[in-house]
């Protein structure tokens, strides 16, 4: 019984750790999964800074101006921030997007500027069917390049005709037109002509100079 209470009482008496021993217990029980998960992140630690940047900034008029001025710099900023969001991140998504994939059945990564070299040389050697195809094409890929008109796999040419039309009402007609020249050449094997393909030519550079109003562009669903 004797033995039993002075086992009690050595196991109740404190342990003094030297420093090595302190050091390494503390390091055990900051490294334990519920402490990691209270650190501060490095969200907060950059909201932080921001917001202490924020609170140094000296403006004359008293500390009751300081605080509302403080709200507009933080407005504007973050306002700053969404607008080069916008401006500058968007456009280029949206161009990378509509600058290549699948053309009226076929797979082409090309642009609207090579699509229209190609009928350009197609031209010079008198081959009226290439030419044509290579002009409707760059015609439909640089609207798309605009993103006025948004060109899916299973878009024909008479599809694309009609939605860049409602568009560029002014051209309705010519792009029809031409709608009807590429079918023709691509899928009833008939001829092309001259005559044709300089009229599909002068409607693809008038297209590139023609500004619709923004509140008529329109994609395929």
């Amino acid at each position: 019984m004797i033995a039993t209470t002075l086992a009690l009482v050595r196991l109740d008496v404190p342990v003094t750790p030297d420093s090595a021993e302190a050091q390494q217990w503390i390091i055990q029980e900051l490294s334990k999964p519920e402490y990691r998960a209270a650190q501060p992140t490095w969200f907060d630690r950059a909201s932080k800074a921001f917001w202490d940047w924020l609170q140094s900034l000296k403006i004359d008029g008293g500390p009751g101006v300081q605080g509302p001025i403080l709200i507009i710099a933080l407005i504007v900023v973050v306002a700053a921030l969404v607008a080069a969001f916008f401006i500058f991140g968007a456009p280029r998504l949206n161009r990378r997007s509509a600058g290549g994939g699948a053309l009226f059945g076929d797979d082409d990564a090309r642009d609207a500027s090579a699509m229209r070299r190609s009928a350009e040389e197609a031209a010079a050697r008198a081959d009226w069917v290439l030419a044509i195809e290579e002009i409707f094409r760059s015609i439909a890929r640089g609207l798309a390049e605009r993103t006025l008109v948004t060109v899916s796999p299973g878009t024909t040419a008479r599809d694309f005709a009609l939605r860049a039309g409602t568009v560029l009402p002014a051209f309705s007609e010519r792009l029809s037109a031409a709608a009807s020249a590429f079918d023709d050449v691509r899928y009833l094997s008939r001829a092309g002509t001259e005559a044709v393909y300089r009229s599909a030519s002068a409607l693809e550079s008038d297209l590139r100079a023609a500004r619709p109003a923004l509140s008529s562009a329109v994609t395929t669903p």
